[in-house]
């Protein structure tokens, strides 16, 4: 029998200066018993519940000590509150908690990710039955079978009914009252031969119960004594020559012979078990597959996929899925195979721990199918989701950037010119919407001296686009180019003048507020701060710029060696800098006169640089 301890569930939550010495105080006086506890915060709300065998013990751990687990520390400090259930066992306590989970739904507990109702099969309590599928169970005088994990396979088991029995499908009330008043009226099903007719007298009741007794063999999975049953009745429909009828019993025969065929046969020696395979990594998530095994062969196989909010441990998730299944699926425990024990005590359960043999197989067989479930649902995610996300994504892009098809392919183009020395350029490439690393391409300016940006985007513009184009190669969607009106307006002049106008379209990014630049409109769109759109363009813009700032420190490292001013006696590195900073290019400085560069380096560095060049 349960017992509340003397707080209702109405009471308010202690105030919260109160709440260590009134937290304390209840300890104190806690029972040494099994129960069910549950806190609550200073809102009064159930933020985890808990089952215990000894209910002092286990509340007391959580406040006479520090938790390795930041979770757990909070959930101790959030704890304004507590109540108790004393219950009979540890089994009551594993029960009634995995209720209150359910109904409270507490964000410290344990999550069930897969929690959902499963398909019975009903046979109903009329006179003449009706056999269907049902998710929802009632009170209704029916027996029903189940529940089956897989909708799939209780429609299969009624397909073998129905093709070996010819039971009605119609929902009315049918007695002999009915029958001799005439209501029925015959349906399609009964001559096509799905129904024999009940409504109207065509079959006695009790033919019509002996063929429900066999739906109940079926259902309750005696599929060897209808097996026996149907071959008897073949040897006597032979030996009194009545052939026709004994094909019709054969055809049946054949039918549960098939539907037997599908079961998973473990092993002819393991009897009625149950089996619960478990992989657990020690990350959040948890896969606990449960099989139960009828007369050597798999009838039921389900995994239950659980997410930790604390420390629970495998043994304690264990207790959980086993109060689950045996809820849902209404499992009564006799034998049960597991790597290790729950950290819950049912009596009349005998646990197993197999080390070899044929119920090490049958367990090795339910981890692999947790396994494979945790597998499955990677790989789903990892082909479903992106692909989801990723067209979302473009269809977004091709919004916001105003295209006529969606952007698979696109490209962007940075100049770097630290300094004015040798420039370049970077193309990156994202290809449905992630980069493309094997495409990226750099550029070194080989017809524009000095640090002309518009002139660099055009050269490698038309650099770019004329090969892809003299090779045959696919085109991009869209380009986008590192800057404002400046280096779009040299973008569209280069695709103009190779004829790609209104082939690609192109757009500007300019960095100081993010704004969206479009040939010929002088007004840049602000896109939200949070648009995924902004964000692949701002990656492309990223990309790009370390890509390209990468390739010209490399080259300037290169070319400080050969540089015509390190060649120069008595000039150094921090005068070459200097002039190279102030004149932009080694070319400027051969054209400037000595006074020119004497206002620069003084007219000692001067001289010797003039009289290097001029010499030359």
């Amino acid at each position: 029998m349960l017992r509340l301890n003397r707080l209702s569930c109405t009471d308010k939550p202690l105030a919260k200066h109160k709440k260590s010495q009134e937290l304390t105080d209840k300890i104190a006086i806690l029972p040494s018993t099994p129960g069910v506890y549950m806190y609550f915060d200073s809102e009064g709300t159930v933020i985890y519940v808990g089952k215990a065998k000894n209910l002092k013990r286990r509340v007391s751990s959580y406040f006479n000590r520090t938790h390795d687990s930041t979770r757990t520390n909070l959930l101790v400090r959030a704890i304004a509150d507590m109540k108790y259930i004393v219950v009979p066992t540890e089994q009551d306590a594993l029960n009634l908690e995995n209720s209150m989970i359910k109904e409270y739904k507490p964000r410290y507990n344990v999550l069930l990710k897969d929690d959902k109702s499963y398909p019975w099969i009903v046979v109903t309590k009329e006179p003449y039955p009706r056999v269907f599928m049902t998710r929802k169970k009632e009170k209704n005088g029916g027996k029903y079978y189940g529940p089956y994990t897989d909708a799939s396979s209780a429609r299969t088991v009624l397909e073998l009914i129905r093709e070996l029995y010819p039971l009605r499908s119609c929902r009315h009330f049918i007695d002999h009252g009915s029958i001799e008043k005439g209501k029925g009226r015959l349906c399609l099903d009964y001559h096509i031969k799905r129904c024999s007719g009940p409504c109207v007298g065509k079959v006695s009741e009790e033919e019509y119960g002996k063929q429900i007794e066999a739906v109940k063999q079926i259902l309750n999975g005696d599929l060897a004594e209808l097996l026996e049953y149907l071959r008897g009745e073949m040897a006597r429909l032979s030996a009194e020559l009545r052939f026709e009828e004994a094909q019709a019993v054969k055809e049946k025969y054949q039918l549960v012979e098939r539907y037997c065929g599908k079961s998973v046969i473990v092993s002819q020696t393991i009897g009625d078990v149950d089996v619960f395979g478990v992989d657990d990594d020690g990350g959040a998530d948890v896969f606990i597959n449960y099989m139960h095994v009828r007369r050597g062969a798999v009838v039921r196989s389900v995994t239950l996929e659980y997410k930790r909010r604390l420390e629970e441990s495998g043994a304690q998730l264990l207790g959980y899925a086993m109060a689950e299944i045996a809820k849902n699926l209404e499992v009564e425990y006799d034998v049960v195979l597991v790597a290790e024990k729950p950290d819950v005590d049912m009596p009349g359960v005998t646990f197993m721990v197999p080390q070899r043999g044929d119920k090490a197989k049958l367990l090795d067989v339910s981890e692999r199918n947790a396994r494979q479930h945790k597998i499955d649902m990677l790989n789903q995610m990892a082909r479903k989701d992106p692909e989801q996300r990723t067209d979302k994504l473009l269809e977004r892009m091709k919004a916001d950037f105003r295209l006529t098809e969606l952007p698979r392919h696109i490209e962007c183009f940075d100049n770097s010119n630290i300094q004015g020395t040798n420039p370049v350029a970077s193309c990156v490439v994202f290809r449905d919407g992630k980069p493309s690393k094997k495409d990226y391409r750099h550029f070194n300016i080989k017809t524009v001296e000095g640090p002309d940006d518009f002139a660099s985007m055009k050269e490698v513009l038309t650099r770019r686009y004329t090969r892809l184009v003299n090779e045959g190669q696919e085109l991009p969607q869209l380009i986008v180019v590192d800057g404002g009106k400046g280096q779009l307006s040299a973008a569209v002049e280069a695709l103009d003048d190779m004829g790609l106008r209104g082939t690609i379209a192109v757009v500007g990014i300019a960095k100081r507020l993010e704004e969206i630049y479009f040939p010929g409109d002088s007004v840049p769109l602000y896109i939200d701060k949070n648009s995924e759109s902004l964000r692949v363009v701002q990656h492309l813009r990223d990309e790009a710029h370390r890509f390209g700032i990468t390739h010209h420190r490399n080259r300037r490292s290169k070319g400080q060696v050969v540089s015509a001013l390190d060649s120069i006696p008595g000039i150094g590195a921090k005068t070459r800098d200097t002039l190279l900073r102030n004149f932009k290019s080694v070319k400027r400085i051969k054209e400037a006169d000595a006074d020119e560069i004497a206002s620069v380096v003084g007219p000692s560095k001067a001289s010797i640089v003039f009289n290097a060049f001029h010499n030359e």
